[in-house]
């Protein structure tokens, strides 16, 4: 397998694909998909003979005894991230936006405030309206294309009636690994103002050569009692239709709230997203995630580079995953105008910034998880698109 291999995904009831050109009024003949955040690569062979290991067998049964699932997760944090966990921690959800809204359900009350460092990952904000939580947006500084926290402000911005954070590490969109001591800035935030830390990690695995991941729960030992981790293998293997995320909750109590709840919804994991997960947390997976990020950092280069070249354009230095976060400020156009570049002249669809919150209205979000030749026609079309400004 080669992540140079063009996979045609038109008509195979790919989001990604399929509604680019109602959403966004990019033709699905000419355009070049770039918003929803997955791959157009093929996850390691583990994952796809666990899948065909289950159709030689042919029953497609409740799953039963988990206990190398969990130790696969075990394993994989410990090897990975030099965190050790107990499986007794772990909780499968279905992914994790499923996760956030169990928690956002879980520890907080409606009417109570839910903190999102914005711009962020946009479904963050979707779950806590939808169940009726006020949206706390705390803006990220942009300081010289790079975002940084301002806990003096937020601190100041705190009424009492934030319950939760939300965090996302490493960030979505922005592509910052949080320093260590960025991470005990947030926990002593959490610690200050009494709130349930949810610290999502989904990108941990998708870091560039250079930076290290560090997990929150190995930031600061104080803050167990109010902490929910949240990984999963759907965003590193590529498998996001297996819909399953991994919640683990050290604090016994935190934990029994929160299996409170998932009974209480009569949540169970699907078998496939199990089998797959175990494959994909592997040796194998290891060796093909090495693989991938290597040429996700090639492609990054390709397009930050192409990016740069225009004037007016910047792509935000990025040290994880495969979202580039392009600001087109210094083109001096309206949203309304480069977007329909974008759109119309160059036929790529990209996400909107401000569907990621305060701070993303003059950006657009980029995924360049395709095969290389696809990212340097993106590069060609973009260049091409905005030639009156070279």
């Amino acid at each position: 397998m080669s992540f140079d291999d063009i996979i045609d995904r038109r008509g195979t009831h790919s989001v990604k694909w399929d509604a680019m050109e109602k959403i966004y009024g990019v033709p699905a003949d000419k355009g070049i998909s770039m918003w929803v955040a997955d791959m157009d690569f093929r996850p390691p062979q583990s994952v796809a003979d666990a899948i065909e290991k289950m159709h030689s067998h042919g029953v497609y049964g409740y799953h039963g005894d988990d206990a190398s699932y969990l130790e696969s997760i075990r394993w994989w944090m410990d090897t990975r991230h030099d965190w050790q966990i107990d499986p007794s921690w772990i909780f499968t959800t279905h992914g994790l936006v499923n996760g956030t809204a169990m928690c956002v359900d879980a520890f907080t009350a409606p009417g109570d405030g839910v903190i999102l460092f914005t711009p962020v990952y946009h479904a963050f904000a979707r779950v806590i309206s939808a169940a009726g939580r006020q949206v706390v947006e705390c803006p990220l500084a942009n300081n010289n294309g790079r975002y940084e926290m301002d806990f003096a402000a937020y601190d100041a911005q705190m009424t009492g009636n934030e319950k939760m954070i939300i965090l996302c590490s490493p960030h979505n969109p922005g592509g910052r690994v949080w320093s260590r001591e960025e991470l005990q800035g947030v926990a002593d935030f959490a610690k200050r103002h009494d709130l349930i830390l949810v610290s999502d990690e989904i990108h941990h695995d998708l870091v560039f050569g250079g930076h290290t991941h560090i997990p929150m729960s190995n930031v600061d030992r104080s803050i167990t009692d109010r902490l929910v981790m949240m990984t999963a293998t759907t965003k590193t293997f590529n498998i996001a239709g297996s819909h399953s995320g991994n919640v683990i909750i050290e604090d016994p109590a935190l934990r029994a709230k929160f299996a409170g709840r998932m009974a209480a919804m009569g949540i169970s994991p699907n078998s496939f997203g199990l089998f797959m997960a175990e494959a994909a947390y592997s040796p194998e997976g290891a060796k093909w995630l090495d693989d991938l990020v290597e040429y996700l950092d090639g492609n990054r280069k390709i397009l930050d580079e192409g990016l740069n070249a225009i004037p007016g354009i910047k792509s935000m230095d990025m040290a994880a995953t495969y979202l580039a976060w392009v600001d087109f400020t210094d083109t001096g156009m309206s949203a309304e105008e480069f977007t329909k570049r974008v759109q119309n002249d160059a036929q790529i669809a990209a996400n909107h910034g401000p569907t990621f919150g305060k701070g993303g209205e003059s950006f657009l979000r980029f995924n360049f998880a395709t095969p290389r030749a696809r990212i340097v026609d993106a590069v060609e079309r973009m260049q091409k698109a905005f030639a009156d400004l070279q």
